[in-house]
């Protein structure tokens, strides 16, 4: 209980209401609603209830959501879109679309920590290599994606946002630093 009053404490704002999609999925073939539950996830979505998902009323989810809803409908299933205004609870459903976001970034820390030991592994194998660099610079790259997504959604600055910040921050610095490390490896004359 104690961490869902700090987490409450840290909410920006409240919404200006929420949009629910309300929507049902033939239970064959699963894919399908894998499919839904994805999208719903990816829009930062939480859940009130199975088959009943809330975001906070912007013009880009309302799009998002109506785009959804007609692509369940495409498979067969039903699908209604609403505006609403939480008359009791509200405390809850913003702490389930808080802690929805700080798991998100937990997930970023936890990625994080396992960048590095990957590039310790480098340093312990002794790989300094331009193609090993080059990977590397990838897994970050998606790393700062994946953050730039979550922080996106993010509209009550959720609890975690710095932790994960500082985390890519070691990353990207680990990652200099072994940037630099590959170029005093590199033959001299190429």
């Amino acid at each position: 209980m104690a961490k869902q009053s700090e987490r409450e404490g840290q909410i920006k704002a409240t919404p200006s209401g929420w949009l629910v999609l309300v929507y049902r999925i033939p239970s064959e073939p699963t894919r399908l609603r894998a499919t839904a539950w994805r999208r719903l996830k990816a829009l930062g979505a939480i859940y009130l209830q199975n088959s009943v998902a809330a975001l906070p009323k912007s013009s880009a989810a309302e799009r998002s959501l109506r785009k959804l809803q007609h692509e369940i409908v495409g498979m067969a299933g039903t699908a209604v879109l609403m505006e609403s205004s939480v008359l009791v609870g509200e405390s809850n459903v913003l702490a389930t679309f808080q802690a929805a976001r700080t798991d998100e970034y937990e997930e970023i820390v936890d990625r994080c920590e396992g960048f590095l030991v990957e590039l310790e592994k480098e340093y312990v194998k002794s790989h300094f290599s331009y193609a090993e660099l080059e990977e590397n610079e990838v897994d970050y790259t998606k790393l700062l994606n994946w953050f730039e997504k979550v922080r996106a959604r993010d509209e009550f600055d959720a609890p975690g946002r710095a932790e994960a910040e500082a985390s890519l921050q070691k990353c990207e610095q680990a990652l200099e630093d072994y940037a630099a490390r590959v170029y005093a490896e590199e033959p001299e004359g190429h």
